[in-house]
């Protein structure tokens, strides 16, 4: 998650969703940005294929929600299911409101978590794609989460923005935390995104960083590279894309970049369950 678009966060959750998979976690992956690039990405044209719905939305709305096993869908890479996003998202920013302002939005935070629990036993790992806003969608996400990544873009604009969205998020947790939620998480670490090693203010707000956040800042950056950019541009991520289309040493630096930002994501989940 961040506030800020454009901090990487679909290419993130992208590639540790595929890479876990890859590894052989059961992962479930959901789109909850209305954008739906993280969608696009795995081959669902939001516009094209989910005329009738078929989002997250359908199985957390106020009035008649579905099972949310109706909305998942296979994907083409083994381990990983997908639960798609589009506009139609942005109607549980509607409801909400509404549902409040009647008395039957109950604990409209629980409402992920509670459609997530109908599946509990058939992954491992859920990894959610939250849009760029603090509206009532991040908040039920944030609720249903047990580890939470920010991606952060060290230019200081964005720094900036961070620390204004952090802020407003733990001001929003506090006043849910005072309904009856919890809202501790098992982790949250910042992912570096579009590192550039050799742009010399970047590193100065890298070090910046590493001092103010310490170890919560993950060892691993992701590197800006053209070869994920290139990837993207027929709608595929590094780990589906040839080798052979890319200069090598432009390739390997990537995937190289990619394993270690999630491999050390799934360390940390390795240590939260304790084996």
């Amino acid at each position: 998650m961040n506030f800020k678009g454009g901090s990487g966060k679909t290419t993130s959750s992208a590639h540790l969703a595929q890479r876990l998979a890859l590894k052989g976690y059961r992962v479930l992956a959901i789109d909850l940005d209305p954008q739906a690039s993280f969608t696009a990405l795995h081959g669902v044209q939001p516009e094209f294929d989910l005329l009738d719905g078929g989002t997250l939305y359908d199985a957390i709305r106020y009035e008649d929600p579905v099972p949310i096993a109706d909305v998942i869908r296979k994907t083409y890479v083994p381990n990983l299911d997908l639960i798609p996003g589009n506009l139609e998202l942005m109607e549980f920013e509607h409801d909400t409101p509404r549902a409040l302002a009647r008395g039957n939005a109950g604990l409209f935070f629980f409402r992920v978590k509670e459609a997530l629990a109908q599946v509990d036993d058939q992954y491992d790992v859920v990894v959610i794609d939250c849009p760029p806003q603090l509206g009532f969608l991040t908040m039920s996400a944030l609720s249903a989460a047990t580890g939470v990544l920010v991606t952060i873009h060290p230019e200081m604009l964005d720094v900036m923005s961070m620390s204004q969205f952090l802020r407003m998020t733990a001001d929003l947790m506090d006043v849910i935390a005072d309904s009856g939620a919890d809202m501790s998480h098992d982790w949250m670490r910042y992912l570096l995104t579009r590192y550039e090693p050799t742009d010399a203010p970047q590193n100065r707000v890298v070090a910046f960083l590493r001092t103010m956040y310490g170890d919560k800042v993950l060892n691993a950056p992701m590197l800006k590279s053209t070869a994920i950019s290139d990837a993207g541009l027929t709608k595929q991520t590094l780990y589906e894309v040839e080798r052979s289309a890319f200069t090598r040493t432009t390739y390997d630096r990537a995937i190289e970049s990619l394993n270690a930002v999630n491999d050390e994501i799934a360390q940390l989940i390795q240590q939260t369950w304790g084996r």
